[in-house]
């Protein structure tokens, strides 16, 4: 009750200038999109496919999974611009494409920082080595070159950068801020209950340093992905003289403090370009005058092909992103009751004759994952084929609702497992101390006011919430067990809330296979008895609202945000987020890649 008190006041103290700021900036933003409109329209000529074209694939900024609803971002607002991230959808399928498109000369990689996960950037990689069975050729250029676009550009037939250019390549990690002493000064203590000794998510709230265990699994997750990392830089570029060796020893050497002279010399790239020189490079290596190259993007190409939106096929197969936080009644990410009934409908509509859950989750409430669960359960008994198909995270929660797949496709870089369940209730008894709040109480039962913010739980209470996160815990233990064909014991040996690599978790039989989204359609139609003939869309589909419109108009450009607002606004979100968190929980440990 006290956080929802402190919420509303707070919403009540600045809801009226926020309202006001937002109506001016809507109408600001509909008069820039109006001129916008007009400018494009009386302008020059929108992209066009054409023969002899490129395909521009830009290796910077985020990648979403896929394409969602558009709210504003009000610190990008603040700084003076919008920006739509990529898809990875997209990107794929325009791709696979430019593979068969015969107006497609090659493909262009145009580098920079992306901030995607490994995964998101293998499935990228791994479309861009089907492309070049093609015969087409892939070039890549980039002022600087981070880990993730170095890994995904290693492939190209030609690599070039800046003279004054770097590699930032300082291989892979991650960084959890441990807040125990911080919260200790602020008077909050956090009340855990918890299944498996790997759960490490509760951590940062109660620990000052990480635990043995917790470091342990990261080690052999960091470890393993690298290896397949180094393994697929050094393929690509052995002709050049690069091995995995040598590869991981330049990195450990700091190559990103050398001149851009020592990456060729090192085989890391071909050689030395400036920017304003690229279009003449691509003209010339494509055998076309510098006034007549052709670059297009992803969206004008992927025009070419409807291969998500077939809803009125007979033959359908469908793809339902689960995509972001399990959280209940949440408007973004999962949010079980908006897509429980979309999963109903799919197990209802004659048309639909296979689906394709699409995981990117680091799991969250345990509820939500129980009645998504509980949904997919039902799609399969109308006796249709259900496959999962993991992407960068299908952890926790993100499992729990893939675990009675038909079969489990996994990217090679994918973190899944995670079978465990917490609950975490914070106790704010000591920062009211601190500022002289001494909260009174009044209740009938004992039980009348818990949980409780404002005093810690009793032992009682305590031993009733151990009860309830075990019998969680084994419901998850089963739900696993059952679709996994395996016995109770074998699925506690490797569960205990540890993550684990893609490549591991084949082999101890928590996924089936390593590979991507259109191995498991294929898979999918196939057992469906469509193989032949079959039609893709995507769900849940999704209306473009205001904010859309104007991302995808470009009436309004992309904004630049230093490192210290981006810090500040993440930090935001995800005091937010934790404050909307379900008490009980199947949720990963925070990780977030550091490609640096």
């Amino acid at each position: 009750m006290l956080k929802k008190f402190l919420l509303n006041s707070l919403s009540s103290f600045v809801g009226a200038w926020i309202a006001i700021l937002l109506s001016g900036i809507v109408v600001v933003l509909t008069v820039i999109g109006l001129a916008g409109s007009v400018a494009i329209k009386s302008g020059s000529d929108s992209e066009q496919l054409k023969k002899g074209s490129i395909l521009k694939i830009s290796l910077d900024g985020a990648i979403e999974e896929t394409e969602a609803p558009q709210d504003p971002n009000l610190m990008e607002l603040m700084q003076g611009g919008l920006s739509m991230p990529q898809t990875l959808d997209v990107i794929t399928e325009a791709i696979r494409e430019a593979a068969e498109n015969k107006n497609i000369e090659a493909i262009y990689l145009s580098c920079g920082a992306p901030m995607a996960s490994p995964a998101t950037l293998n499935a990228i990689r791994h479309e861009l080595e089907a492309f070049k069975k093609s015969g087409k050729k892939i070039y890549a250029y980039g002022d600087s070159f981070t880990t993730g676009s170095y890994f995904v550009a290693s492939l190209a037939d030609r690599i070039y950068i800046n003279p004054y250019g770097e590699m930032a390549v300082q291989g892979l990690g991650s960084m959890t801020p441990y807040m125990k002493g911080l919260f200790d000064k602020l008077g909050v203590k956090f009340q855990v209950v918890k299944v498996g000794t790997f759960k490490s998510a509760v951590e940062p709230y109660i620990l000052e340093d990480m635990s043995a265990p917790a470091r342990a699994q990261l080690d052999t997750l960091f470890g393993g992905m690298w290896d397949y990392i180094t393994a697929k830089v050094g393929d690509s570029r052995k002709a050049k003289g690069l091995t995995a060796e040598k590869f991981n020893t330049l990195v450990t050497e700091m190559m990103f403090v050398q001149p851009a002279s020592y990456y060729v010399k090192q085989g890391l790239v071909d050689s030395l370009l400036w920017n304003r020189e690229i279009d003449e490079k691509l003209a010339s290596l494509i055998g076309k005058d510098k006034k007549k190259l052709n670059i297009i993007g992803p969206m004008t190409l992927i025009g070419q092909t409807p291969w998500t939106d077939a809803y009125s096929s007979k033959n359908q197969i469908a793809v339902l992103y689960a995509c972001g936080d399990i959280e209940d009644g949440a408007s973004t990410g999962i949010n079980y009751e908006t897509l429980v009934p979309v999963i109903q409908k799919l197990a209802e509509d004659d048309n639909v004759k296979g689906l394709v859950l699409r995981v990117n989750s680091p799991g969250g409430s345990v509820f939500g994952s129980a009645q998504i669960g509980e949904a997919l359960d039902y799609f399969k008994k109308q006796g249709k084929p259900f496959t999962v198909s993991m992407g960068d995270y299908a952890a926790s929660g993100g499992y729990w609702i893939s675990a009675t797949a038909d079969k489990i496709f996994a990217d090679p870089l994918t973190v899944t497992g995670s079978i465990g369940i917490f609950g975490l209730i914070p106790d704010i008894s000591g920062t009211l101390e601190k500022i002289g709040v001494n909260p009174q109480f009044v209740a009938t039962n004992p039980t009348a006011q818990f949980p409780q913010l404002t005093r810690p739980m009793t032992e009682q209470q305590y031993a009733a919430m151990q009860k309830l996160i075990e019998e969680g815990y084994d419901r998850f233990v089963d739900r696993v067990a059952k679709g996994r064909h395996m016995t109770v014991d074998q699925v506690k040996r490797i569960a205990e809330g540890r993550v684990w690599g893609a490549q591991t978790a084949r082999r101890i039989g928590l996924v089936d296979s390593l590979a991507y989204l259109q191995d498991a359609v294929e898979f999918t139609a196939l057992k469906a008895g469509v193989r032949e003939k079959y039609d893709v869309a995507a769900y849940p589909q999704t209306e473009p609202n205001f904010w859309s419109v104007l991302y995808q108009s470009g009436a309004v450009g992309q904004a630049t945000m230093d490192p210290q607002t981006r810090f500040n606004a993440a930090a935001a979100r995800y005091l937010q987020s934790l404050m909307k968190q379900n008490r009980i929980q199947a949720r990963m440990p925070e990780m977030r890649f550091y490609w640096l």
